[in-house]
């Protein structure tokens, strides 16, 4: 095993919690009704902002209230998301031309924005325009981040008052996230990001010529970007020769660094994260990893912060990061061993070869950038889909079948390790609740946590929230699978095809936006599937959390006993960490077994 993998997590993870810790407090401090030193800095722009737009800081929501607040204002974005791409050839800031969006992928361009997913049918810098990018799909990136951590905040008050009818008002709750938090980082990310090479101009793009001629090629694909097929229903390609390339420019490293804090993912460039403009060196990737962490880590901090008890939030953020090191492992292993039926066919297996050389020639680097190698790339994958982000630096879609199974899982098992901006604490706070339920059960005593008593509601609604998504997943697959319209988008046979499409409705359900991208899903059939279940999978997790906090603010806080479970220790992290690997895997291995696994058995078969 390569010691690079101890090495580089080691590196992150202290780095991750030195700036995660005194984030956490800060968060705390503005998010909480009392003062702070960024308030009195900045309260006079705070209440100009809620005197302009009508908001009563003082007046606060009910649990509906507050869910009708968040759906509202999402709907409200998803039109307008929609109409800038929809009249893009007539706006200004546009000078490639770009023409309209389609409806069916201007619908489920809107609807991934909106719900922090940013899954991306199309290629970004040849279809969207500067003025499209920025203030449709950048200023969602920041109030659809803002939008779980104000529904996160409003758990943390269910569970901090007592005998309240209230939870807070979402939108005081979503300026503050968006003022005092996302945008002060997401300039400091910028600035260090164009440090390192990435762009941020409003230029023409640029035609270069190359010194020598280019042939490639591709699969083809008809108007409405299906893959054309022959008769044998095998893809069609064609090959095409070139003597210039087209360099793309743009406002690139603000939308970055808002991408990776607000752990949304949808890059300027198809390529994304692979892309030189977007992620140009060693340091930049790993600012761009650190990014993705840096805000749920510090709001498992914050969480502890806020409800009077900071080793609750060191027993949740111990539960992710164990569960986080331990694929991250899993995932590196997997692409150093590399595909087993290319190793037996190497290349040089001649006794001469040496040891390291032959390490190197099995290990899969295939779809990975060599500035990164294999090490970083497994590590971008792993927290890029355990947080629910789906930036990529490397193309998942050519890892090794186990290799990618690690992405594929972390998604499946709810964006919970680390997670989503607010979505991933809250998430994550849903299993807790399940996992004192438990243990409630074990010894016959009625379940509490952090002093509220868990009823039949709560659990109704933690059940709601845990089974929509897989519900969603396997459904959507089902469907895709066994309708023309689905099975038309597969470019590879077999096992791998089959994963490409569950990966792609995993993804979208838990709002993570990666792709395995062989998968053609910038068709009718894709962007409208993948939207609905987009918008369910946000939402119908939301609204149940929403209601959980509005129960447990009404009840009253209950002293701690000797027969209260305490949830800090290292008993209760096990507990949590089992919840969320069994409901995964109980709810999954079919399937995993009829994609990634199955492929790598055939695999060592063929072998």
């Amino acid at each position: 095993m390569n010691s690079s993998i101890f090495f580089q997590l080691g590196l992150f993870l202290v780095v991750l919690f030195i700036l995660a810790i005194p984030l956490g407090s800060y968060i705390a401090g503005v998010m909480s009704d009392g003062e702070c030193q960024a308030k009195r800095w900045f309260g006079p722009v705070e209440r100009f902002i809620y005197r302009i737009s009508g908001v009563d800081q003082q007046a606060e929501m009910g649990w509906k209230t507050y869910a009708y607040a968040v759906i509202l204002f999402s709907f409200l974005g998803c039109l307008v998301v929609y109409a800038l791409q929809r009249l893009q050839g007539f706006l200004p800031l546009n000078p490639q031309a770009m023409a309209a969006i389609s409806p069916d992928s201007s619908f489920n361009t809107a609807v991934s924005f909106v719900t922090n997913t940013n899954w991306q049918g199309y290629t970004g810098e040849a279809a969207m325009s500067y003025l499209t990018q920025m203030l449709a799909l950048t200023v969602q990136n920041f109030v659809s981040a803002a939008t779980g951590v104000a529904v996160l905040v409003a758990l943390i008050r269910g569970f901090t008052r007592h005998n309240a009818q209230t939870v807070g008002n979402f939108w005081v709750d979503l300026t503050r996230s968006t003022f005092y938090i996302l945008i002060p980082l997401s300039l400091i990310v910028a600035v260090l990001l164009m440090g390192q090479g990435v762009i941020q101009n409003f230029d023409s793009y640029r035609t270069v010529y190359l010194t020598e001629e280019l042939t490639y090629t591709q699969p083809k694909v008809d108007a409405a970007g299906a893959p054309v097929l022959d008769k044998a229903g095998q893809p069609v390609t064609e090959t095409l020769t070139t003597k210039e390339q087209t360099l793309p420019m743009g406002p690139v490293a603000s939308q970055e660094a808002i991408k990776m804090l607000g752990v949304n993912g949808g890059g300027f460039f198809n390529a994304n994260s692979a892309h030189p403009y977007e992620n140009p060196t060693p340091l930049s990737n790993f600012i761009e990893i650190l990014s993705i962490f840096l805000l749920p880590a510090a709001l498992c901090f914050t969480f502890g912060k806020m409800v009077g008890d900071k080793r609750q939030g060191y027993a949740v953020i111990a539960a992710m990061t164990l569960m986080f090191v331990v694929m991250a492992y899993l995932a590196n292993a997997a692409e150093l061993q590399g595909n087993p039926v290319l190793n037996g066919m190497g290349i040089d297996q001649s006794p001469q070869m040496s040891m390291a050389n032959t390490a190197q020639a099995g290990a899969n680097m295939e779809g990975k950038e060599t500035r990164f190698g294999i090490t970083a790339s497994s590590i971008f994958a792993t927290v890029t889909t355990a947080a629910s982000c789906g930036a990529v630096n490397s193309m998942h879609d050519s890892f090794t079948a186990l290799g990618g199974m690690v992405p594929l899982w972390m998604m499946q098992l709810g964006e919970v390790v680390f997670g989503g901006v607010g979505s991933g604490l809250y998430g994550m706070l849903i299993f807790a609740i399940l996992a004192v339920f438990i243990a409630g059960l074990m010894i016959g005593r009625t379940p509490e946590y952090l002093g509220k008593k868990i009823e039949a509601f709560d659990m109704k609604m933690v059940s709601i929230s845990i089974l929509v998504g897989p519900k969603l997943v396997l459904i959507g697959t089902a469907a895709a699978v066994l309708l023309a319209e689905g099975k038309a988008g597969i470019l590879n046979p077999g096992a791998h095809g089959f994963t490409e499409i569950l990966y792609a409705f995993s993804s979208a359900v838990n709002n993570n936006g990666s792709a395995f991208a062989g998968l053609s899903a910038n068709t009718p059939f894709y962007n409208i599937m993948l939207a609905i279940a987009m918008w369910f999978g946000r939402f119908l997790v939301i609204v149940p959390v929403l209601a959980i906090a509005g129960s447990l603010a009404r009840k009253k806080r209950l002293a701690t006993t000797s027969g209260s479970l305490p949830t800090h220790g290292p008993l209760f992290v096990v507990l949590l960490i089992g919840c969320v690997v069994i409901v995964g895997a109980l709810t999954y291995i079919p399937a995993l077994a009829l994609g990634p696994v199955i492929e790598h058995l055939s695999f060592n078969v063929a072998h």
